[in-house]
C-alpha cells in the first residue's frame, strides 16, 4: 500500500491499523501530489485484498489461486470481529474523499464503497451466522461440488491436490463451528422452519457412503492429470483417501446427524422471517440489501398484485391466439400436461440450450457493442445436488478467462423444464443475461475489483430479467408458445413480488403461496414448492428480479427520451454492462450522467 504525499484515506488507514502503543509509520519525502482518483483506486484495491484474506472462496472464484488452500470459519466469532473492524477501518479512510474532486469514475467508486461498508456494518446487527446451512445453498454442499474436480477449484498438478486437502481440513472445522451456532441459534430461538431443514437432511445424505471411492470427492481423482508421477499419484490417493475417511466424510456425518437428531425437532413450525428475534429489522436490512431500495413490504406486495394481473391478461391473450378454447385455469393444466411441451431425456435439454446459443451468438451483434472475451458452456446439474437445486443458474468465469462461465440446467424433473420456457431461460441465465454482465465486468480491468466483482441482486437479476425482454429484438419468441414461456417466467418474478412479502410480512402459510402461485401460472407443483420453500429461507432474495427490471427498463426509457433519434441502445447497453454491478440508485445517476454526457 502507497502513502502518497497528500495521503489522507490511507495515511488515516495505516494509521488506523498501527497498536496503540506503536508509533506511526516513519515520515516520507515529499512526492508530486496524487490524484483523488488514484487515492481511492489504491485504497480499492488494499480493501478488496484483506477481503479476499477473509474470504479465499472468492479468490478461487475469481481465478486467484493464492488461497485455494485455506478455508475461512466464516461463522465464527474472530471473523465477525476482523470484519467488523475492517468496515471500521475503511469507512474512517473512505470519508477522506471529496465527490466533486473526483472523475465520473472515481465518483461511482465512491458510492459504490460507501454501500458496501453501510450494508456490511447494518448486517452485522443480525445473527446470521446462527443460521449456516439451508437447501439452497451451503458451505458443505459447495465443497462437495469442487472436490468433484468439475467446478472452479483447479487440480492441475499435484500442489493443487494438496492445496484441497488443506481445505477439507478447514471445512471441519468450519461444520463443527455450525453445529455450535446452530445449538445457540436453538437457545435463542433463532432456527429454521422445519421444511427447510427436511429438505437439508437428504442433500448431506446423498454426500455419505461406504467408502471415499463411491462420494462425488472421488471425482477429482479420476481427474487427475496424467502427468503426474505414479509415485506421486500414489501418495496423493492414499493421502486423499485417509483425508475423507478420517477427517471430511465423518464431519458431514457429525452435521447430517445433527441436522436429523437434534435441529430437526427443533424446527419452527413458523415460516416468516418476522416470528425471529427481531425479524422485522431483519427483515426490511434484507429487502434493502437484495433491492437496493427502500420499498416497504406493502409497496412491493401491491407492485407484485398489479404486475401478476397484467401478465395473467398477457397469458390469456396467448391462448385466444393458438385457439385453445378452455379457460385459463384449463390453458395452464394443458401446457403441465401434454407431452408435446415436454423433452424425454437430459440429452435434449441440454442440445436444446446448445442450439439456441449457436442462434443467439449470431443475433447479439445487432444490440450489443461490447462482449466477453469468455464464452460459456451448458452443463446438467450434478445429480448429487439436483433434487433441491434452482432450475437453472449460472457459475462466472474466472477472472483470467481459462475457465468458462458456466450455464447450469437443472434435468431432475424434465415436467420442470418445458420446451416452451428454453428461448427466456437462456437469455437469462447466459447470453446476454448472467454471462454478459459477470463476465463483461470483470472484464474491465481499469476499475477497481470491489466493482468488478461485485454482486447486486437487483442490478444482476434485473439485468438478466431485462436480457429476457429483449427477445423479440433479437428475433426470438415469434412462437407463441415461446412467448407464453416468456411470460410465464415474467409471472414468476411477479408472484415473488407478492409471495415472499406475503409470507414474511403479511401471514401467508406455506399452503398459501403455493395455491397462489399454482392458481397464476403453469410452473410445475415441484417446481413451486421449491420456489416457495426458497422465499421462506432466502427471504427477500428473489425480489430483486423485477425491481431490477423495472428500473432498468425505466432508464432506458428516460434515455431514449431525453435523446431521441440520437438514442444508440448499443452504446447504452455498454455504458450498463461495463460500469460493474450496481446499487440501483448508483445506477440510476449514473445513467443520468450518460445522458447529460450524450
Amino acid at each position: 500500500m502507497k502513502l502518497s504525499r497528500g495521503g489522507t484515506a490511507l495515511a488515516v488507514l495505516l494509521l488506523a491499523a498501527c497498536g496503540r502503543g506503536e508509533p506511526p509509520p516513519a515520515a516520507v519525502a515529499p512526492v508530486a501530489p496524487v490524484s483523488q482518483d488514484t487515492e481511492l483506486v489504491e485504497l480499492a484495491e488494499a480493501w478488496f485484498e484483506e477481503l479476499l484474506a477473509l474470504y479465499p472462496l472468492a479468490a478461487t472464484f475469481m481465478g486467484d489461486d493464492r488461497y485455494n488452500d485455506r478455508l475461512a470459519n466464516d461463522i465464527g466469532p474472530a471473523h465477525r470481529a476482523a470484519v467488523e473492524a475492517l468496515v471500521v477501518r475503511y469507512g474512517a479512510a473512505l470519508d477522506a474523499f471529496d465527490p466533486a474532486r473526483l472523475d465520473e469514475e472515481g465518483r461511482v467508486t465512491r458510492d459504490v464503497f460507501r454501500y458496501i461498508l453501510d450494508d456490511l456494518q447494518a448486517g452485522l446487527a443480525f445473527p446470521a451466522e446462527l443460521l449456516p446451512v439451508n437447501q439452497l445453498f451451503n458451505l458443505p454442499q459447495l465443497i462437495a461440488v469442487f472436490g468433484s474436480g468439475a467446478s472452479a477449484q483447479p487440480f492441475r498438478n499435484a500442489e493443487d491436490y494438496r492445496a484441497f486437502m488443506s481445505r477439507m481440513d478447514d471445512l471441519a472445522v468450519w461444520i463443527d463451528q455450525a453445529i455450535v451456532n446452530m445449538r445457540l441459534g436453538i437457545e435463542r430461538g433463532v432456527v429454521h422452519p422445519r421444511v427447510v431443514i427436511e429438505k437439508v437432511v437428504p442433500q448431506f445424505d446423498a454426500l455419505l457412503a461406504d467408502s471415499p471411492e463411491a462420494t462425488v470427492f472421488w471425482g477429482a481423482i479420476e481427474a487427475m492429470p496424467e502427468d503426474i508421477e505414479a509415485e506421486e499419484r500414489e501418495a496423493l490417493v492414499e493421502a486423499w483417501r485417509e483425508r475423507l475417511t478420517g477427517t471430511l466424510l465423518p464431519a458431514y456425518a457429525r452435521l447430517r446427524d445433527f441436522l436429523r437428531d437434534e435441529y430437526l425437532p427443533a424446527g419452527r413450525e413458523t415460516v416468516d422471517w418476522m416470528a425471529l428475534p427481531g425479524g422485522e429489522d431483519w427483515y426490511a436490512w434484507q429487502l434493502r440489501k437484495q433491492t437496493t431500495t427502500d420499498m416497504t413490504p406493502a409497496e412491493i406486495h401491491r407492485l407484485g398484485l398489479s404486475e401478476v394481473a397484467r401478465i395473467r391478461a398477457a397469458m390469456d391473450g396467448v391462448r385466444r391466439t393458438v385457439g385453445f378454447e378452455g379457460d385459463l385455469a384449463a390453458f395452464f393444466e394443458f401446457l403441465k400436461t401434454d407431452p408435446q411441451f415436454f423433452f424425454e431425456t437430459a440429452e435434449e435439454v441440454l442440445a436444446a440450450y446448445l442450439e439456441l446459443k449457436v442462434r443467439i451468438d449470431a443475433a447479439l451483434p445487432g444490440l450489443f457493442s461490447v462482449f466477453p472475451r469468455s464464452d460459456y458452456e451448458v452443463r446438467a446439474v450434478e445429480e448429487f445436488r439436483a433434487e433441491s437445486a434452482p432450475g437453472a443458474f449460472y457459475q462466472p468465469p474466472s477472472m483470467d478467462g481459462s475457465r468458462p462461465g458456466i450455464f447450469y440446467v437443472n434435468t431432475f424433473n424434465l415436467k420442470a423444464q418445458p420446451r416452451y420456457g428454453t428461448e427466456t431461460l437462456s437469455l437469462h441465465e447466459a447470453a446476454p443475461g448472467h454471462h454478459f454482465q459477470i463476465a463483461l465486468a470483470q472484464e474491465q480491468e481499469h476499475l477497481p475489483r470491489l466493482r468488478r466483482f461485485a454482486d447486486y441482486n437487483a442490478y444482476a437479476e434485473g439485468w438478466a430479467l431485462y436480457a429476457e425482454s429483449l427477445g423479440p429484438e433479437l428475433g426470438l419468441f415469434t412462437d407463441p408458445y415461446q412467448y407464453y414461456g416468456r411470460l410465464n417466467d415474467e409471472q414468476l418474478r411477479a408472484m415473488r413480488l407478492v409471495v415472499d412479502t406475503g409470507l414474511h410480512a403479511f401471514g401467508w402459510t406455506r399452503e398459501h403461496a403455493i395455491d397462489y402461485m399454482l392458481e397464476n401460472s403453469s410452473l410445475a407443483e415441484t417446481d413451486v414448492i421449491a420456489e416457495v420453500e426458497r422465499y421462506i429461507a432466502w427471504p427477500g432474495q428473489a425480489l430483486g428480479y423485477k425491481i431490477g427490471e423495472f428500473a432498468l427498463h425505466d432508464m432506458r426509457a428516460a434515455a431514449e427520451r431525453a435523446l431521441g433519434e440520437r438514442f444508440d441502445v448499443k452504446a447504452w447497453h455498454a455504458m450498463i454492462l461495463t460500469g460493474g454491478a450496481l446499487p440501483l440508485e448508483v445506477l440510476a445517476a449514473r445513467n443520468h450522467r450518460w445522458i447529460a454526457a450524450q
